[in-house]
């Protein structure tokens, strides 16, 4: 009956969105006539890259950016939360509540592996006002919601600094083209060289970091409605609630139950 946390696995999505976004720049320059000769500039990487990465530590605190690191693996590789089997357990525990009374609860607590749900129940179960519990829960929720919403807005700043960067980059490289104008061979692959920061700050930005940030603010999203859904089953088992209308307020939520294998268990929960 417990909740796992989920198996971690490759978001397929993501990796495809890297791939056909570098798949089509890349076809793009080679169908005009280009090579990637042409934009491989270890340089310009190190520029772009080093400085970006610089902009954001003076940015940002240390706390706020070792959890974005941290969120960084997130959006190529999800916990896989078997929602529908969220809903069943909280059924389940309805229905111990409805049959033996909430205190009967307290020897199912410990074998609860989500930490909101266990530390909402154990409040419950301790008898804590429902105004109370509910206030208690609801500010955990808001607290990992800021603190999450930081995290993301560190790649935002990188996505802005990115860019700028790439083009310092570029100016950088004009002025070695100003000292060769004698050359005017060496000038046309100079600028065309000076350019190639400007197309990795914008790359960055557009195709890595925003995409992530806006990744990591659909999850924040996500698991702040999968932890209100698993409140609200534990506010409706503390007011006694019908397993059945429990049931019927968590499948409203975003998260309801998915297929017809996840609501014959549901059924077989509100049965039990």
């Amino acid at each position: 009956m417990a909740e796992g946390a989920g198996r971690t696995r490759l978001d397929v999505m993501t990796v495809f969105g890297l791939l056909t976004a570098t798949a089509g720049i890349l076809g793009g320059l080679i169908l005009e006539g280009g090579s990637l000769h042409d934009i491989s500039q270890i340089t310009a990487a190190i520029i772009v890259v080093g400085g970006t990465l610089g902009a954001v530590c003076v940015n940002t605190h240390g706390p706020v950016l070792n959890g974005a690191l941290k969120r960084l693996k997130g959006a190529f590789f999800s916990a896989e939360v078997p929602l529908g089997q969220t809903v069943e357990e909280i059924v389940s525990l309805a229905n111990k509540a409805r049959k033996t009374g909430l205190v009967s609860l307290e020897t199912e607590i410990e074998k609860i592996q989500d930490p909101f749900l266990r530390r909402a129940l154990n409040l419950a179960v301790d008898g804590c006002d429902l105004t109370e519990l509910r206030a208690t829960m609801e500010l955990y929720i808001s607290i990992d919601e800021n603190r999450a919403e930081a995290e993301a807005r560190v790649f935002e700043s990188a996505g802005g600094y990115a860019p700028t960067i790439g083009i310092i980059g570029a100016v950088l490289g004009l002025i070695q083209v100003m000292k060769n104008l004698a050359d005017i061979n060496q000038v046309g692959h100079g600028i065309a060289v000076a350019f190639v920061a400007t197309v990795y700050g914008v790359a960055l930005a557009n195709v890595i970091l925003l995409p992530v940030a806006n990744k990591i603010k659909a999850q924040i999203k996500a698991e702040s409605e999968r932890r209100e859904m698993m409140l609200e089953g534990v506010v409706g088992i503390v007011e006694g609630l019908n397993p059945k209308l429990i049931l019927q307020k968590l499948e409203a939520y975003h998260f309801q139950p998915r297929g017809k294998e996840v609501k014959r268990q549901n059924s077989r929960a509100v049965a039990a």
